[in-house]
């Protein structure tokens, strides 16, 4: 067998490159993994951890005013950003150094450098920091990159990269898209104060997720005074006299003025300038690598997981994806003569959007589950949380259940309401075990709780 400099060589210092490299190394690879920006990859530094950091921020607001009704009284509260933008840093400076800690301490070998794979087809050949290495595997890690629409001013946008670190909070806020990022950041400014538009060029926000929860989230977004426009088209953004003020047109002739503009209109798999074409790997037009059951490439010993293969962007699929690689490369039954013992199983992953409130879902929509089960039974509330029969708020949480009628065997459930979240991922744990409807209904509720619907729903609306 050939020697090389390392078993495993992994581009990208993300969620899903660190996992690999980690367990890898704890199986007996040797391994290296190079970074060019920051350890820990979007989900550490412009991603999941200081975008839920700046959600519970948000929701302060809220809970000064639900107080009131609950006996508490003081002062109007002031709402400071650079305290909550430093703080937020200094959180995400602290898990950077636990990542390089992690990393040293399990035996991978750091390149903080920009790395790329040899041009020759077939060679296992890294360029890195000045150097050139050899290794027997490849992973690809490399994430998704923020892509924003062409039109004209649209280099007066910013991208959530940037809204982490903005130098002054703006009054004015317009955000564009419909996803997980623009809602949730839509929420973010509404929440700190900033009278704040959404605007998507779809019908409906968070396409992918169930009709009625989507609805419902519209509904509290409005409630809480950000201006939803669907569908909404850009025609062009532009300054309007001194200072940050923009004005955004769109197609129907109607326009918005802001003080920042926020372009979430989807990301893009980060696969360019990787020497991925000269080696003979094949790339979609989206720039997302395919890869087969074992994420191995058209060329073998190349690899990739995470967002740069374009399948579910979450911080925990890239996770599991990257333990899946180190096993069945290294682990018992793996190897390039080995058959890959390990990979996920993307049918019912859980998810949440932290919007204001939050939604959570696990397995799939409605609409999906007519399509596949010919005898469906939907369970469904929708109900006042008790909080807020005090707090005077009209927030309402919705929770549903799919069950397949033939063999009782709950299929997907989905929720929009305070803590969804943390109430799904238990939840996601039932459906994955095979949890039946029976199973479900002679569990005993928490009582007072919006968890118990799960558990109380005693007869289908559908």
């Amino acid at each position: 067998m050939a020697a090389y400099d390392y078993d495993l060589f992994v581009i990208g210092a993300g969620s899903g490159g660190v996992r690999a490299a980690r367990v890898s190394a704890a199986l007996g690879a040797k391994v290296a993994i190079a970074e060019e920006r920051h350890l820990g990859g979007t989900c550490v530094n412009v991603g999941c951890v200081p975008k839920k950091l700046f959600v519970y921020g948000a929701h302060f607001g809220e809970d000064f005013d639900d107080a009131r009704n609950f006996g508490w009284r003081s002062t109007a509260p002031a709402f400071d950003w650079r305290t909550l933008r430093d703080n937020k840093t200094r959180e995400v400076e602290r898990l950077g150094a636990l990542y390089r800690r992690l990393l040293e301490n399990s035996g991978v070998a750091l390149f903080e450098a920009r790395a790329s794979i040899a041009s020759t087809p077939g060679a296992r050949t890294v360029r890195v920091g000045g150097r050139t290495v050899t290794a027997r595997h490849i992973l690809v890690a490399t994430g998704s990159w923020p892509r924003v629409p062409d039109f004209p001013g649209s280099d007066l946008v910013i991208t959530s990269n940037e809204a982490f670190h903005l130098p002054r909070f703006p009054d004015r806020a317009l955000v564009l898209g419909g996803g997980y990022i623009a809602v949730e950041f839509a929420g973010i400014f509404a929440g700190l104060g900033a009278r704040t538009t959404l605007a998507y060029r779809g019908d409906l926000l968070l396409r992918g997720f169930d009709e009625g929860v989507r609805r419902l989230v519209v509904e509290e977004m409005r409630e809480r005074g950000v201006d939803v426009r669907m569908p909404a088209r850009v025609a062009a953004v532009e300054l309007i006299g001194p200072g940050p003020a923009r004005r955004c047109v769109f197609t129907d002739g109607t326009a918005v003025e802001a003080d920042l503009v926020l372009a979430a209109t989807g990301r893009a798999p980060a696969s360019g300038d990787l020497g991925l074409a000269s080696a003979g790997v094949r790339r979609a037009a989206d720039g997302a690598i395919p890869v087969d059951e074992q994420y191995r490439t058209n060329v073998p010993h190349i690899l990739a997981v995470g967002d740069v293969i374009g399948r579910a962007q979450l911080t925990p699929v890239a996770i599991a994806e990257g333990a899946c690689v180190a096993h069945n490369l290294f682990g018992e039954g793996g190897g390039d003569d080995g058959d890959g013992v390990r990979q996920v199983d993307y049918a019912t992953i859980p998810t949440a959007v932290f919007c204001q409130p939050n939604i959570a879902s696990v397995g799939p929509t409605e609409a999906e589950a007519r399509r596949r089960i010919a005898n469906l039974r939907v369970y469904e509330s929708i109900f006042r949380p008790l909080k807020h029969t005090l707090s005077g708020r009209r927030e309402r949480s919705l929770m549903k259940l799919l069950v397949d009628g033939d063999n009782d065997r709950v299929v997907a459930a989905h929720m929009c309401g305070a803590d969804a979240g943390e109430i799904i991922q238990g939840v996601a744990v039932a459906i994955n075990a095979g949890a039946t409807k029976r199973h479900f209904d002679a569990t005993i509720a928490i009582h007072p709780t919006a968890a118990e619907e799960f558990v109380t729903m005693g007869e289908p609306v559908r």
